[in-house]
């Protein structure tokens, strides 16, 4: 077992940091999540599956020297989710819920905002993922990149054609 071989204050540092990340990233990582699987239940579930996964990957983060916490994080949040769709259950449920079931929402959106963030949610994943990392977390477009496991100019075009579809979409226009 990995962690019993590792000294015991810096065990405890580790949980310091970690316990950092979930107080500060937890509505973060929940936003995505929730953003991604349309299913607050199955939300919950993918963040505890993100920080429990980063408490894993801990001596990896040392090694690594990462210097962006959150996109690291949501990079993990990304993949949970990922993990989540090839199972059975999307492929059976009807996961499309209302924008007032977001976990945290903001008591002033109303009108276009909620219609955008409807809309947000019902584009395709890849284009989701990168509209959420860029405009909702406040990536770069190199973070995000590296979060998703992408190239940067494959996050531009991405982005680009999410805003492309969400335009069309708020102009009358059906992507699906």
């Amino acid at each position: 077992m990995e962690h019993a071989a590792v000294p015991s204050a810096v065990r405890e540092q580790r949980l310091n940091h970690w316990i950092e990340w979930i107080e500060t990233y937890a509505d973060d990582v929940i936003k995505v999540c929730y953003i991604s699987l349309s299913d607050r239940a199955q939300a919950e579930d993918a963040m505890q599956e993100t920080f429990l996964k980063a408490w894993k990957s801990m001596a990896a983060y040392e090694r690594k020297g990462v210097t962006n916490d959150k996109a690291w994080l949501l990079k993990i949040a990304v993949n949970v989710c990922r993990d989540y769709f090839r199972t059975g259950w999307f492929r059976h449920v009807d996961t499309r819920k209302s924008i007032e079931e977001l976990p945290i929402r903001d008591e002033a959106s109303e009108g276009s905002d909620r219609e955008l963030a409807m809309d947000i949610q019902n584009l395709p994943f890849k284009y989701k993922q990168i509209i959420l990392l860029y405009y909702y977390q406040g990536l770069n477009l190199r973070e995000a990149a590296e979060a998703l496991g992408i190239s940067p100019a494959t996050a531009q075009r991405q982005l680009k054609k999410a805003e492309s579809l969400l335009k069309d979409g708020l102009s009358g226009g059906d992507w699906e």
